[in-house]
């Protein structure tokens, strides 16, 4: 028992994982220039870089694969999650 009490305070940890290999860079490139048509270039990246941050705190590698996923919609309560979380962002603008 000595040993699981610490490894389970971890578990919360490990259950957000960073983001797949390239999809970080692939979703600022998608984020960035539609971000710029509104509130510019340079609030654009710091926007879309706070997103990023934000999905990679609260979400897991296979929730952010299913928020990219350019062949299957993500399921309507991800996307909403994803929505709430990035909010966050909007007020620090």
């Amino acid at each position: 028992f000595a040993l699981a009490a610490p490894l389970a305070m971890l578990l919360p940890l490990s259950a957000h994982a960073a983001w797949p290999a390239g999809m970080r860079d692939a979703c600022m490139a998608q984020c960035t220039p539609a971000a710029a048509q509104t509130i510019g270039e340079a609030n654009a990246k710091k926007h879309c870089a706070c997103g990023a941050d934000e999905l990679n705190k609260k979400f897991s590698s296979e929730e952010i694969k299913q928020l990219m996923d350019q062949q299957k919609a993500p399921p309507p309560q991800l996307v909403q999650k994803a929505q709430t979380a990035i909010a966050a962002c909007k007020a620090q603008r």
